[in-house]
């Protein structure tokens, strides 16, 4: 059996953290930041955790 190769852009997308849970960047934060309000831009900044319906297919898509 061959070894399980990571998809590279999971890898630069999503990190493990020390107890298994999948940490995560904020979505729309790139461009056409001027209709948003300062609350939502500020609450983009901080990263999530993928949640545990999507859990296993992005540990699948790391190779973990």
């Amino acid at each position: 059996m061959p070894k399980m190769k990571t998809r590279r852009g999971a890898a630069k997308r999503f990190k493990l953290t020390a107890s298994g849970r999948i940490k995560r960047n904020k979505a729309n934060h790139r461009h056409m930041l001027i209709r948003r309000s300062n609350k939502a831009k500020r609450k983009m900044r901080h990263g999530g955790l993928v949640d545990a319906a999507d859990r296993k297919n992005v540990k699948r898509m790391l190779g973990v």
